[in-house]
């Protein structure tokens, strides 16, 4: 018999599967059984390994704009939910932060997505979060995977990182903000009522 969610959580927070980790573990995720949205992620940065806090830096305000959602919705509606492909900081690399840890995502990605029965909006950023949530796409740059899902097919719509990093990303692509944010805000709008 499958999990209730309380009870992976439970297990999550403890969690302790990823040996060696340069800032110890400390699972970060926003789950609860009414989610109705899922942001899918790679895995906390440091900032966000410091403040428990999942996109609670700049990325967070672009984020919570694409939504068209404001703070105290974002962390306070339990229709939201936020659950990274790794749950703890892997590290940093020579490029940026190293990848999410699989042992993570192998221990408690499925049981955790069949836990979460409500969803109906999934919002993907990363090549991690978008082998496994849509694998057809796997592989892909992401400008090209952004724009296969644009139209959200099985309430799935992959994002670019909404880091200021990727402000030349945004404004090379404007069509994302133009043509595939309102979409995304009128799906959250219509899942999370007036």
């Amino acid at each position: 018999m499958p999990e209730d969610l309380q009870t992976l959580k439970a297990k999550m927070r403890v969690c302790t599967l990823c040996d060696g980790l340069e800032l110890g573990p400390n699972p970060i995720f926003q789950l609860d059984e009414r989610a109705r949205i899922l942001i899918v992620g790679q895995a906390p940065g440091r900032l966000t390994h410091a403040k428990n806090r999942p996109f609670d830096d700049p990325s967070g305000d672009r984020l919570r704009a694409w939504l068209g959602v404001d703070r105290p919705t974002f962390y306070g509606d339990k229709r939201i939910g936020i659950f990274p492909m790794g749950l703890c900081f892997p590290g940093s690399g020579s490029g940026g932060d190293k990848p999410p840890r699989p042992e993570c995502a192998t221990a408690w990605r499925q049981p955790v997505m069949r836990a979460l029965a409500h969803v109906a909006l999934t919002l993907v950023l990363g090549r991690y979060a978008i082998a496994w949530h849509r694998p057809d796409l796997r592989g892909l740059p992401v400008t090209e995977a952004v724009r296969r899902s644009a139209n959200g097919e099985n309430g799935v719509f992959v994002l670019p990182h909404p880091s200021p990093r990727n402000n030349r990303w945004l404004k090379k692509n404007d069509w994302f903000e133009a043509d595939v944010v309102p979409r995304i805000r009128c799906e959250v709008a219509g899942l999370l009522g007036p």
